[in-house]
Order: structure tokens, then sequence, then C-alpha cells
């Protein structure tokens, strides 16, 4: 099947959806369960305001839902195929970590 520049351009913005260290670290914070944007924010050690804006990308996108109960509002990742896609990131950099972190191309 050919790849052509919309497929690639739609995954792109998939990854980048992953790329931001914030909104990474918000998917991490959401692999054992729904969670309150306080409780995010505590986790990742991020100012509310921040992790609700980022909060705001992720749900947009598809990757995260939330649920309103009262007067708070809790996240949870939208695909299980998420949580697989952030496992395989680890399993991939226990065996190229080194060279990650001394990549030069990489970070622009």
């Amino acid at each position: 099947m050919p790849v052509t520049m919309d497929i690639a351009s739609l995954k792109a913005k998939l990854f980048r959806g992953f790329a931001d260290p914030t909104r990474l670290a918000i998917l991490e914070s959401l692999l054992d369960g729904e969670r309150s944007v306080g409780e995010i924010a505590q986790l990742t050690e991020n100012a509310v305001a921040n992790v609700s804006a980022h909060l705001a990308c992720l749900t947009g996108c598809g990757l995260v839902r939330s649920q309103r109960r009262g007067k708070f509002v809790y996240y949870q990742l939208q695909e299980r195929r998420v949580r697989d896609l952030l496992k395989l990131a680890d399993a991939i950099l226990a065996n190229v970590s080194r060279q990650m972190y001394e990549c030069v191309h990489n970070g622009r």
C-alpha cells in the first residue's frame, strides 16, 4: 500500500500528541486509570492550568476522554491501544535509550 502524504501527515499529527513532555507525562499518569485534573497536576508536577490546556488538546485529538461527576471532571485514556503504544515505547527505550540520549539528530 502506498504511503500518501495525507496519511503520513495524519500519523505525524498523532505522534505530536505524544511528543510534548507534559502531554506524555499526562498520558503516562492515566495508565493506571482515570484521574481528576488536580490529581494529574500533582502527579506530573505541573500547574492545573497547564494540565487543563494539555488535556483539552489530548481530548480534542481523541487520545483522552473526560467524564464529569459532580464538580469534578475525570480523564482516562480513550483507546486501550494508547496504553499499548506507551508500553511498547518503554520496551524500545530499554534497548536504545543510550542512543536516543546521545542522538544529535533528534530533539531539534
